[in-house]
């Protein structure tokens, strides 16, 4: 189940970017579930990482691999997340960067792992050192479409989205994939997003650059409110096209970069565990954007709010004790306004005057519903998305590991 109609895009080469993919069988017989990508030398790499203090294995030694070497390649796996794994974790994870980088004439230290899936269960290492060979056979500058299918755990569609943009050196282009359906809100980014542009930019500006785009896309989403224990995103620019050198370079650049990402995060909404709505909360007039922020996710992760979606119930008094409850000191509700798909839903303290049950309803219907609040307090604004929580949500996690 997944909301709304999903067209992988058309990706342009970037050249030295080749993607392998290879059926390991991971967790399950006869599906791609190992990722190479190839990183041409000389390219600068940023990535993020999550904040949970259980970060995964992959996490760690990626990290690590980051500050010591210039990345020649990722490796992916999905089907076992090798996080909560403890010391054996950390050396299962070394082991592979060492199998890919025998068959790579590289540094093991330039390679970063990443993985994703079932939590707690020690990574199966022959496996997929035995899939790495098929996965390197098979690099190609074309095989993003592949890519996106080979991260995929509970997604139910791949996710890709892709920019050109012209700066006055030339012509830039930016493909991303992502992967994310549950255990979605992200503290830093996504489950795992891999995005590639043949810009040449700095290595400290493009850290930079990622860091704030990830902020208003990857940071901006939750299905559950669940931040996991392996999400990355990790950025290459390979320097063989046109430098981001002017100012307004450098605001192309960045819009372009951060459409991207943004396309990539709402995929991952839409495609949201058990989701049959796609919400777009826009917190505007807060003293702050952190307050603004602090509203959006307090309404967004309210299972109240979210069931009332999913059931096109027109409760509104969910939506209106979602903001009352949000981390904000002194909110005056007399000033607070808040619209539902267009319609007045809340003023003067309570229900507008011209707001209805029927109105309500046939909103909720709507497959995609905008949500305005309006604090009264400031000019601060954030956009946060979300999903709906329907029985197939509880029905795909109680069977995940069967």
């Amino acid at each position: 189940m997944a909301v709304g109609k999903s067209v992988f895009p058309e990706m342009p080469a970037i050249g030295g970017v080749r993607l392998g993919t290879a059926m390991a069988g991971i967790k399950k017989p006869d599906r791609r579930d190992l990722v190479v990508i190839e990183i041409p030398e000389g390219a600068a790499v940023a990535a993020t990482f999550t904040r949970n203090a259980f970060c995964a294995a992959p996490v760690q030694v990626a990290r690590d691999h980051l500050q010591q070497s210039a990345p020649r390649y990722l490796l992916i796996n999905t089907g076992n997340a090798n996080a909560g794994t403890g010391a054996r974790g950390r050396q299962d994870a070394e082991s592979c960067c060492a199998s890919l980088a025998d068959l790579a004439g590289v540094d093991a230290a330039q390679i970063l792992p990443f993985s994703t899936g079932v939590i707690g269960e020690p990574l199966p290492v022959p496996r997929i050192v035995g899939g790495m060979s098929a996965a390197m056979e098979s690099l190609d500058e074309a095989g993003w479409a592949l890519a996106a299918e080979g991260i995929m755990t509970t997604d139910t569609r791949i996710k890709g989205a892709s920019a050109q943009v012209e700066l006055s050196g030339g012509t830039v282009t930016i493909n991303g994939i992502s992967k994310g359906s549950g255990m979605i809100q992200p503290n830093m980014a996504t489950m795992l997003g891999f995005v590639a542009c043949d810009a040449t930019v700095e290595a400290s500006k493009l850290q930079q650059w990622l860091r704030e785009s990830v902020q208003v896309s990857f940071n901006s989403i939750t299905v559950d409110s669940d931040t996991s224990t392996n999400d990355a995103c990790t950025l290459i620019a390979t320097g063989r096209g046109a430098p981001v050198e002017s100012a307004d370079d450098e605001r192309r650049f960045r819009e372009a970069l951060t459409a991207v990402l943004t396309e990539l995060a709402q995929a991952i909404i839409r495609d949201g565990e058990g989701a049959t709505k796609f919400v777009t909360l826009d917190v505007e007039q807060a003293a702050s954007v952190d307050e603004a922020r602090a509203v959006a996710f307090t309404v967004a992760h309210s299972p109240l709010v979210k069931t009332a979606l999913y059931a096109c119930d027109a409760n509104w008094g969910r939506i209106l004790a979602a903001v009352g409850r949000a981390p904000v000191e002194g909110l005056d509700v007399e000033r607070i306004v808040i619209d539902l798909g267009g319609e007045r839903l809340v003023e003067h303290g309570g229900r507008a005057d011209s707001y209805t049950e029927e109105i309500g309803s046939r909103v909720m219907a709507q497959e995609e519903i905008p949500i305005r609040i309006r604090l009264g307090r400031g000019t601060a604004s954030a956009t946060v998305w979300t999903s709906d929580l329907s029985h197939d949500y509880v029905s795909i996690n109680a069977d995940y590991r069967s």
